[in-house]
């Protein structure tokens, strides 16, 4: 599947990217935006990239290797939440702009083999990053299998409430903690039987699946991502230069309103300009050839 890059026009509209400029793409996945920002800041723009899932980087090495753009791209296996240690170890400056797409890249859901998709049979794992022998931390140990099966009933009830904004969260703990007595939830389609089971028959089929928030929840626990976008965006404006422009790519509300929060925030303090007044969404047509992007909203800002 060729990963499609949400609203790369208006992704390009305000980061600007100007000849010769720095950016940053802190989420460069399988970089849906480079060759169009390689483009615009040519002959000697760089980029760099920063991955946290290293079968992604290993995948990009190999595309950089054979297209011969090594030179204006630095790959770096590691979290954004590390973002000024990594422009630091990279002495990579002046930055001009920094891009945050905040979705799941398709390879995730469709070749990954972690459970993030409810329409795949596979272990509930969820990792963006996989635990190693050599660095095994708390964080990436956690799994969605740990938390389905061993979970207090208010503890799931509670990020299937918060994180997937559910209505019928407190049924599906309840009855998540029901079935793992008999037996353990250890795949994705399992689970998703758990689900339809509480939920009311005329809610099974609309347009978003059943299974959608609570999947949502748990991606979201177990690579904590509210937490780490609340550490990175500050961090932004320390290693972005005078004038330099911010672009974040949310898709849902939780997302979006730490973003909007922070934007509204720092443009109080006079430190930067707010560019967007509200958020970019895409338009029917990019939604019809693109499902994935109809919850994308765009927010921008630039530093004064």
């Amino acid at each position: 599947m060729i990963h499609t890059p949400v609203l790369q026009k208006e992704v390009l509209l305000y980061l600007n990217p100007g000849r010769n400029e720095n950016f940053v793409d802190a989420t460069i996945g399988e970089m849906g935006y480079t060759a169009a920002i390689l483009e615009k800041n040519k002959p000697n723009g760089k980029i760099l990239g920063i991955e946290l899932d290293p079968e992604i980087i290993k995948k990009n090495r190999l595309k950089l290797a054979s297209e011969g753009l090594y030179k204006r791209i630095v790959l770096v296996n590691d979290s954004y939440i590390n973002l000024e240690k990594v422009v630091k170890k990279n002495n990579f400056r002046p930055i001009n702009g920094i891009l945050f797409d905040l979705g799941m890249s398709s390879w995730h859901l469709e070749k990954s083999g972690r459970g993030f998709s409810f329409l795949r049979n596979e272990p509930l794992d969820m990792r963006f990053k996989t635990a190693d022998s050599k660095q095994q931390t708390e964080n990436n140990l956690l799994t969605a299998g740990e938390i389905i099966n061993h979970w207090p009933e208010e503890e799931l009830e509670k990020i299937f409430r918060e994180y997937g904004e559910e209505k019928f969260s407190s049924r599906i703990a309840k009855k998540i903690c029901e079935e793992r007595k008999e037996k353990q939830i250890e795949t994705t389609f399992q689970l998703v039987e758990v689900i339809k089971k509480t939920i009311p028959s005329k809610y099974l089929y609309g347009k978003i699946h059943f299974a959608t928030r609570t999947f949502q929840a748990l991606r979201i626990t177990v690579n904590d991502e509210l937490n780490n976008l609340k550490k990175v965006l500050p961090q932004t404006l320390e290693v972005l230069a005078k004038k330099g422009r911010i672009v974040v790519i949310s898709f849902h509300s939780l997302e979006d309103r730490i973003v909007k929060n922070f934007l509204k925030d720092e443009s109080k303090k006079k430190l930067l300009k707010v560019l967007t007044k509200k958020p970019i969404t895409p338009n029917s047509e990019e939604i019809k050839i693109n499902h994935r992007s109809r919850s994308a909203k765009l927010r921008a800002c630039q530093k004064f």
